[in-house]
């Protein structure tokens, strides 16, 4: 008869997530693991397998968390281009948080292992079109709507915001002057706002 798992699952991949967003693959060793997700190693095998399979794990818990947020975030406002406004500056808003800037889980993992690692390529690479794809539909309800111009490149404009928006927040995380990162997010977000000719 299999013993029972002495340790909360969700709990433990909780704070390996944290961990890896903190200090990423490479930087986060098997101690910090164990002594964050207050476990032991053979204990950590068991449930997630070895380090790499917990990273993905920690990495698809983000990533789903984080596209929940998104098309919540685009969903409960009324006006599309505020929604989008919203989103961006969420963004931007920990450059004035104290502590160090993470940024996001899923870009630095893009960053640091999709170069050279082609499953977390193919993992991040499918995150961030998805978020196009929730980018899209947004920009689609705002056209059907009649707030924004049918003339519209929906699914080009999508993917431009999502490159704006990846951008933003690698930037966010040097800490650029507030009123450098609020105009960005103001001229990004007055693309929404441009008719079929490209005017405003």
């Amino acid at each position: 008869m299999a013993r029972t798992r002495e340790f909360d699952e969700e709990q433990a991949l909780d704070a390996a997530m944290r961990l890896f967003w903190e200090k990423g693959f490479e930087g986060t060793s098997l101690s910090d693991l164990t002594a964050g997700m207050g476990i032991q190693r053979p204990s950590l095998y068991a449930a997630f397998g070895d380090k790499k399979e917990l990273f993905e794990a920690a990495l698809r818990k983000y990533t789903g968390d984080h596209a929940a947020y998104v098309r919540g975030s685009l969903q409960n406002r009324a006006s599309i281009v505020e929604a989008f406004r919203s989103l961006f500056r969420s963004t931007t808003a920990t450059v004035d948080e104290e502590g160090p800037n993470r940024g996001c889980f899923c870009i630095n993992s893009m960053v640091e292992l999709a170069p050279h690692d082609e499953k977390f390529a193919v993992l991040t690479r499918e995150h961030q079109m998805y978020i196009a794809v929730l980018f899209q539909e947004a920009i689609e309800r705002g056209i059907r709507s009649g707030e924004l111009d049918p003339g519209l490149p929906a699914k080009g404009l999508a993917q431009a915001l999502v490159v704006s928006w990846i951008g933003l927040t690698v930037l966010a995380k040097s800490r650029p002057p507030r009123s450098f990162l609020d105009q960005s997010v103001e001229e990004t977000v007055a693309l929404l706002r441009r008719n079929r000719t490209g005017q405003p």
